[in-house]
């Protein structure tokens, strides 16, 4: 095994890791140790001070303290400084570390800021607040030019979208437009993305009335449904500056990456049925959002008089768009004929039903849009009705959606031009934006994927492409409303079934799927649960697999055997490295958990007790009796903590081992771990066997035999 070792270099080493057998793998016979071999290849671990030697600089006096110190330093000198250690701190002092982490962003600002003059003081502040002031100082002519096209190109798909998006979720057409106008000129100014396109989306625009359509009917009283939208807005605004003040930006991964892709997944394919009724012209359709109801609604408009002309006249203009769409990818220079073609639609769509006048022959139309600018809606917030919790629920799970689908925009785009984005700040931007487009007439906003891959296929350089778009739909707002009367509906819904396609990631679904089969559970999960039962289900189902999966995780988690790796002082999983050498006598254990509590500590031992009673009844087949186990050691490496359960546990381990006739000894725990397991006095009743690493573990034990 010497030469083996000498003959291992570094990249064979590498390999070692890159070839490791398929998980779960069958186990392997591991190679042992025998004879004179097993003293040769046993090397004493350093520890800390060897590593701290050879990469820290010091000045000659120190190097020469640090030899000294560790000439005279045996294992049993190390192990003492595991047990002689101070006492970790207490739950009092953690939970007041976790505050004071949560406002040291803020502290050393204020510490910063209150050693600088007061008018640099407030200076800072503001262009913390609004970063467009530190990097306005840069803006050039150049740029302006880039986000001018970029702006007008973005306006011209999110004016049709932003009408289609409002109708989807229940409000008058309007609404959408005011949407795209205050949201994206607050978020120019606040927020870290130089890409993001802000309005309203396909998702957040069918999660809204999924959930408040339950408590008014919109088509009953359409008023007291807006109100409560516009009140769950502002709620969501304020849950999503709340995220981003506090640094609460965690609770935004409860919502994990395969839960969203079959969630986005899901309510694509709802959002296109749900289109079916503009495409189709049915006047009568179901409130319920699930794939059966909505299927029903459709084949019954089928028995009653209905007009093809919607149809016909939707599908021409989606195949239309879908084929600009197609030339666009394959001629990059024609980025813009994609983003102008559902603005070419409306406009097309609408002179030919205003010259034809087939609005008398069964299309349906618009109607009137009200025009002007965003209105006041302050007196038409909700704050003592009935149903304000139900809505504030409502509030926090969109706030959520809507957060996960921007920050992903946001962080895809950024990496690809290689800057970073603030989270914290994004979430505060997009929290001040909802709260004031609350009062100005406006439902949830946030980025759009869409529009964002047009902005940054535009060649925007800044968020000014916001400004740009917001004033364009100002303008359309003020001047152009009158025009829309005659716009068909199915033209509304050929644009939003063009859109959907890029929210059905097949492969992504089919990444998720190889990679981890309960994240695709869960992904699935969530595709069923919005496609026939609801929006709610589906995100409730996802959220429910993904703790699912944690709780198992962390009631049955792995253990794993160890070896020594030939050549190196490291032990390791014996099924990842078969070449890992397991030595005589001794059982190396490690847990593959961060808390030994009341969940695992049984599963735990039961595992250990199992592998010496299959090792014992190898050993009697065989009649080979020099390499039954006479040691133990526990690897507490991953174990960050332990409870009372997991003592008590380690203590009928302990004792089970003993009537064996095998001793038990600890390497290497945790700053929490050994304090407790002192304090239970169990350190004693295994006689002191704790040891920094396992490599001092086993040449303790070698060595204790030798003297022997």
């Amino acid at each position: 095994m010497a030469s083996s070792a000498a003959a291992g270099s570094d990249a064979e080493k590498g390999n070692w890791v890159l070839n490791a057998p398929r998980l779960p793998g069958s186990r392997r016979e591991s190679v042992e140790f025998s004879g004179e071999e097993s003293n040769k290849d046993i090397v004493i671990l350093q520890g800390s001070l060897k590593h701290f030697k050879h990469s820290t600089t010091t000045d000659a006096s120190t190097e020469d303290q640090m030899l000294d110190l560790e000439k005279n330093s045996s294992s049993v000198d190390r192990s003492q400084w595991v047990l002689n250690g101070p006492e970790p701190p207490g739950l009092c002092h953690e939970l007041m570390d976790s505050v004071r982490e949560t406002i040291s962003y803020c502290g050393n600002k204020y510490s910063s800021l209150k050693s600088q003059p007061m008018l640099k003081s407030v200076v800072s502040v503001q262009q913390e607040i609004f970063p467009i002031l530190v990097w306005g100082r840069n803006y050039s002519i150049s740029k302006f030019k880039h986000d001018l096209m970029a702006g007008l190109t973005i306006a011209s798909l999110c004016i049709p979208q932003s009408i289609g998006y409002a109708t989807l979720a229940k409000l008058d057409p309007q609404y959408g437009l005011y949407t795209s106008v205050v949201p994206p000129l607050i978020y120019a100014i606040m927020g870290t993305s130089r890409e993001i396109a802000i309005g309203p989306v396909a998702v957040v625009s069918l999660l809204i009335p999924s959930m408040l359509q339950k408590l008014q009917d919109p088509a009953a009283d359409p008023i007291a449904y807006t109100k409560l939208v516009l009140t769950a807005t502002f709620f969501t605004g304020i849950f999503q500056a709340a995220f981003g003040i506090f640094r609460l930006g965690f609770l935004v991964d409860f919502l994990s990456h395969a839960a969203i892709v079959g969630f986005v997944a899901g309510a694509a394919i709802i959002i296109g049925l749900q289109q079916l009724k503009g495409l189709f012209g049915i006047s009568h359709f179901p409130t319920s959002t699930d794939v059966i109801s909505v299927m029903e609604a459709v084949w019954s408009s089928f028995h009653h008089p209905w007009s093809p002309h919607n149809f016909i006249l939707g599908c021409s203009f989606l195949c239309f768009i879908l084929i600009s769409r197609f030339l666009g990818r394959k001629n990059k220079k024609l980025f813009w004929l994609p983003a102008i073609a559902p603005l070419l639609s409306v406009i097309l769509s609408t002179l030919i039903v205003y010259l034809t006048r087939a609005d008398k022959q069964g299309i349906k139309i618009v109607k009137h849009i009200k025009d002007g600018l965003n209105p006041s809606s302050v007196h038409l917030l909700q704050f003592n009705g009935p149903h304000l919790g139900d809505v504030a629920k409502v509030a926090l799970i969109v706030a959520l959606v809507a957060l996960t689908e921007a920050l992903a925009v946001g962080k895809s785009f950024s990496s690809i031009k290689g800057y970073h984005i603030d989270g914290n700040k994004e979430m505060m931007s997009m929290g001040f934006m909802n709260i004031v487009g609350s009062l100005t007439s406006c439902y949830v906003a946030t980025g759009s994927f869409s529009r964002t891959a047009v902005n940054f296929s535009a060649g925007c350089e800044t968020p000014v492409s916001n400004i740009v778009m917001a004033i364009t739909v100002i303008i359309s707002l003020q001047f152009l409303t009158r025009l829309l009367y005659f716009t068909p509906t199915a033209i509304l819904a050929s644009i939003i079934l063009s859109a959907l396609p890029g929210l059905i990631n097949v492969n992504e679904i089919y990444k998720i799927w190889k990679v981890d089969k309960l994240d695709f559970l869960a992904c699935i999960g969530a595709f069923f649960g919005v496609l026939f039962a609801s929006v709610e289900i589906g995100l409730l189902v996802a959220v429910t697999i993904s703790f699912t999966k944690i709780i198992l995780i962390s009631i049955r988690p792995g253990t794993e055997t160890l070896g020594k790796l030939p050549g190196t002082d490291m032990f390791c999983d014996t099924e990842q490295y078969p070449m890992a050498v397991t030595i005589p006598g001794i059982m190396i254990v490690r847990v593959k958990s961060a808390l030994l509590c009341f969940a695992n500590a049984n599963f735990i031992r039961e595992r250990i007790m199992r592998w010496i009673t299959a090792k014992k009844a190898e050993g009697l087949k065989g009649n080979n009796t020099k390499d039954a186990i006479q040691l133990v050691i526990l690897d507490m490496s991953n174990l960050i903590n332990i409870d009372t359960s997991g003592i008590a546990t380690l203590e009928d381990l302990q004792k089970n081992l003993t009537s064996e006739g095998i001793e038990l000894a600890i390497a290497n725990p945790r700053w929490q771990v050994i304090h407790k397991l002192k304090l239970s006095n169990f350190v004693g009743k295994i006689g002191g066997r704790v040891f920094v690493t396992v490599a001092e573990a086993v040449d303790g034990t070698i060595t204790g035999k030798i003297a022997t």
